[in-house]
């Protein structure tokens, strides 16, 4: 067998393509402002992206956690040419914003207001809406939409998307459950409400909650080994023939192969 040699792959080798989930931070759940004149809608969840990517040794690729939002959308998440967009804030007392999935609406007194779009296409789903006097619509999750709020109790959270990329059925990305108004029970989450799995935020009726983390999952034949740049944070395991690596905290930095 011949070696690797200035980022070519020699006969013997196979390809470095690497299968990659690249999710995006949560949006924040809305709430009433504290004093129960509106409701709050549920975060979005971040955008999901997976697929495959042809890439070479010898060369540095960039890769940013997007965090959860606080009071905001999510940030993204990127991996080499790859941007997962962060999922939109629920809205409070406000329409939701977009985002990879849209957050869910959050009424006021007088107004109805409307979910927000998941933007771009492909990675999400739209918030659900939200009647005047009523409470918050659901957050889109990468699966579904965010479901409308109803008289007293929140819309229900989109749903996430279940992948196994990591050796494990891991749910990702799911919408906040919007927030009650004035009281009564807010929305279920749709699934991923931990650190790196792009959940967006419950609406409440107290302090808005921040959504959750992103997270970038990579693998790649047993052959190679990567490298994590400065300020990069993961780790990697053996999952059959391929070793994955997931990361859970990087700002615009790099990983590589050899």
């Amino acid at each position: 067998m011949l070696n690797i040699i200035a980022g070519l792959i020699s006969p013997g080798f196979p390809a470095l393509t690497v299968d990659y989930l690249v999710i995006a931070g949560g949006g924040s759940g809305g709430n009433d402002a504290g004093a129960g004149i509106s409701s709050g809608g549920g975060g979005g969840g971040g955008g999901y992206l997976t697929s495959s990517l042809s890439l070479s040794t010898g060369t540095s690729y960039t890769v940013t956690i997007g965090g959860g939002g606080s009071a905001s959308n999510g940030s993204n998440s990127v991996f080499s040419s790859i941007t997962a967009t962060g999922g939109g804030r629920g809205g409070s007392g406000v329409d939701g914003s977009a985002g990879g999935s849209g957050g869910g609406a959050g009424a006021a007194d007088s107004f109805n207001r409307t979910g927000g779009a998941a933007s771009p296409s492909g990675q999400g789903n739209i918030g659900g809406n939200a009647t005047a006097g009523q409470a918050g619509g659901g957050g889109g999750g990468n699966t579904s939409a965010g479901s409308n709020g109803g008289l007293l109790s929140g819309g229900n959270g989109g749903a996430g998307t279940a992948n196994s990329i990591s050796g494990s059925s891991v749910t990702y990305a799911g919408g906040g459950g919007g927030g009650p108004r004035p009281t009564g029970s807010t929305g279920t989450h749709g699934g991923g409400n931990a650190a790196n799995q792009g959940g967006g935020a419950n609406g409440v009726s107290g302090t808005a909650l921040n959504g959750n983390s992103g997270v970038v999952i990579l693998s790649y034949p047993n052959v190679y080994n990567i490298s994590l740049g400065g300020g990069v944070t993961g780790s990697t395991a053996t999952v059959g023939a391929n070793k994955v690596t997931t990361i859970t905290a990087a700002t615009a930095g790099t990983v590589s192969w050899a």
